[in-house]
């Protein structure tokens, strides 16, 4: 089947036949049976993270959403590896980057055309489409180092069984054999069908081959050329077809580049919809300071030393919306410039119920907040990645996410998994959420990856006016407090498990004259002061941190996290040296493909803070001693490839550390959208 048609085909050309409307030298029922010919570009377009919400504490569980990149690869998706993968996310988890990351991806589109003068296929494929010398004129320079033969049988590596044999065998054998006799090989008889070529090798090669056809043209007898205008009347229908296929994709193409939105840059997007409801289960007391009793003003101290408390009740339902557009830009097809926009208006039912510098903590969706001040578009990330090497990945940028690279985890990724502020990572990482510095990541070998960063407060919930933001400001500048350094070493030696370690090192700066908030991590939230009311100094701070996700079968995973930290006590009036220590815990199930492929349920059980020592600086944030603990079940149902719908249900118990708090629950329907 296939010799004859590819002869109707050529003659068709020659005969005057518009070229565009040959497709396939192979019938359909035989290029069903071949492998495709794979085209791998290099590079894709970054995963970018999601926007936080307004003078709260933000978590991006696992290197964001957002759009594959160049980076993707190098930064997998939460289900898939934490280890790089260099290949064309970002890559976008990455997932890859993970720009992956970000290419993502999930993440996870190419952010930009690339350039395929130098692109490579193999020798073997070359001997499937002929007819792709029939559209243009190609260079016909002879590579010195191949050797003409003439029988498919001088070839000493290919093999009867090999998938393009007869393709092969056609195109090498004599013309007595009912070949063409235009392949050549390497001197020493092999034909390499596994080794790449480059476009120049596949228009000599190719060349030669149009050369034999055009020859055997001229010496055709009458009878045969009758045989071949049967042929190609018979197949005059089929290349009609084609010939109308090829018309419809040019002019699609055509609209597509006239109206595209940019040569280099990719546009995606993610919007959410958040109904949202807090049960208290009577009222609720929490540490705040009664003269202004909202989440942020820190409470004050009795003449006991005890901090003031305040009784909050029954909060409303809410509806808020929150939205982010991730542009990923690339030059060369293996760098990428993320630029993350968000927008949102969520300020969630639970916030009304914490104590002082817990605002956007327990009981709160990822998605139901604000990034700033409310319904204004902020620029949430900004940074350039670009690789090393075939190893090493480098970010750059005044406004990383540091959720992007650390603590990942694909069960408690805040798109798909656990979806809370406190359970989507680690309650005592990071007090730098958004920041000026950089990233490196660098796969040592398979299956290690390690991952270190320097960032300096930048994030867009936190207004410059009140002192934050010290990267920018030239009072405080890149280097002073408010900073983190952080180590992670990934092992991964298979898709199913993953294993991180992380240490951070942080220098915190006191606002309002404490540490804690949004920026006092490891303090979990909350305030410290000297333990009477006094104000500190710049303090230091470590944060130890492990968890694990090991999808143990293909309906059921494990995850766990554990993290222990410690924060130095420096008031500015009394005795240094002292420290509170801090642990949190998390526990929970995952179980893939609930009910519907690309769906997963999660159970998670999280301690989010328990102190082990310097309860006395407690501001805010001790209670009467107690131990909160909090359960949540949440189910993401994809009802298509771009729309999903995330019921969860969350418990807290001991609130705000107060034995004496009835349980709080809280409902969250979810609406999410990508485009």
């Amino acid at each position: 089947m296939f010799r004859p048609l590819l002869a109707a085909l050529v003659v068709a050309g020659a005969f005057g036949m518009d070229h565009r409307a040959i497709a396939s030298p192979v019938a359909p029922s035989e290029a069903e049976t071949q492998p495709a010919l794979d085209t791998q570009a290099e590079g894709s377009a970054v995963d970018s993270s999601l926007p936080m919400s307004d003078l709260g504490h933000v978590r991006l569980a696992d290197a964001a959403l957002s759009e594959p990149s160049p980076v993707a690869d190098l930064d997998p998706t939460p289900a898939t590896t934490d280890l790089l993968e260099v290949s064309p996310e970002l890559s976008p988890e990455v997932e890859p980057l993970e720009v992956p990351s970000t290419l993502p991806p999930e993440m996870d589109g190419a952010s930009s055309a690339v350039d395929l003068s130098a692109s490579e296929i193999t020798s073997e494929a070359i001997a499937i489409p002929v007819d792709m010398l029939l559209s243009g004129t190609l260079p016909v320079d002879v590579n010195p180092a191949m050797a003409q033969v003439t029988s498919v049988q001088q070839f000493s590596d290919v093999q009867p069984s090999d998938w393009a044999y007869e393709a092969l065998a056609y195109l090498a054998n004599a013309e007595a054999e009912g070949g063409l006799d235009c392949l050549e090989g390497y001197p020493d008889g092999t034909f390499r069908g596994g080794r790449a070529m480059t476009r120049y090798e596949f228009a000599a090669g190719l060349a030669s081959c149009l050369d034999a056809v055009v020859g055997r043209l001229d010496s055709l007898d009458p009878e045969a050329l009758a045989r071949i205008e049967a042929l190609q009347r018979e197949f005059a229908a089929e290349l009609a077809v084609l010939r109308g296929r090829v018309d419809a994709l040019e002019a699609a193409v055509a609209e597509l580049e006239a109206n595209q939105f940019s040569t280099t840059t990719v546009l995606r997007g993610n919007a959410w919809m958040n109904l949202t409801q807090a049960f208290p289960d009577g009222d609720i007391l929490t540490e705040r300071n009664p003269f202004a009793p909202n989440a942020f003003a820190p409470p004050i101290r009795d003449a006991n030393g005890r901090p003031s408390r305040v009784f909050r009740d029954q909060p409303q339902l809410t509806f808020s919306y929150y939205v982010n557009l991730n542009l990923n830009t690339s030059f060369t097809g293996r760098d990428s410039l993320v630029t993350q926009l968000a927008v949102g208006n969520g300020n969630s039912p639970a916030n009304e119920l914490v104590s002082s510098g817990f605002f956007n903590s327990w009981g709160v969706p990822f998605t139901d907040q604000g990034a700033g001040t409310p319904n204004n578009v902020v620029v949430r990330e900004l940074f350039y990645s670009f690789p090393i090497g075939d190893a090493v990945q480098v970010d750059i940028g005044p406004r990383l996410n540091y959720y992007r690279y650390f603590d990942g985890n694909r069960f408690t990724f805040f798109q798909t998994g656990a979806s809370t502020f406190n359970s989507s990572g680690s309650t005592l990482l990071s007090a730098i959420d958004r920041g000026s510095g950089i990233v490196i990541r660098w796969k040592i070998i398979d299956p290690l990856q390690l991952t270190v960063g320097y960032l300096a407060e930048n994030a867009e919930f936190l207004n410059p006016a009140f002192g934050f933001n010290t990267s920018s400001n030239p009072g405080d500048g890149l280097f002073n407090s408010s900073n983190i350094i952080t180590a992670q070493l990934a092992f991964s030696p298979s898709r199913n498990f993953n294993l991180r370690l992380l240490y951070a090192r942080s220098s915190l700066k006191p606002y309002n004259g404490f540490i804690g908030g949004a920026v006092g991590e490891p303090v979990p939230y909350g305030y410290i002061d000297d333990g009477f009311g006094g104000f500190l100094n710049d303090s230091g701070a470590d944060t130890l941190m492990a968890n694990f996700d090991w999808q143990i079968a293909d309906w059921i995973g494990l995850f766990a996290r554990y993290s222990w930290g410690r924060v130095d006590v420096n008031p500015v009036a009394r005795e240094e040296g002292r420290q509170v220590r801090v642990q949190s815990f998390q526990v929970g199930l995952g179980f893939p493909d609930l009910f519907k492929r690309g769906a997963l349920g999660v159970i998670s059980f999280l301690i989010p803070h328990d102190y082990l020592a310097g309860e006395q600086f407690l501001l805010s944030g001790g209670g009467d001693g107690g131990t909160q603990a909090e359960l949540e079940v949440s189910y993401r149902y994809p009802v298509s490839d771009n729309i999903s719908l995330v019921p969860a249900f969350y418990a807290i118990w001991n609130a705000n550390n107060f034995d004496s708090n009835p349980p709080v629950y809280v409902g969250n329907l979810r609406f999410q959208f990508s485009f």
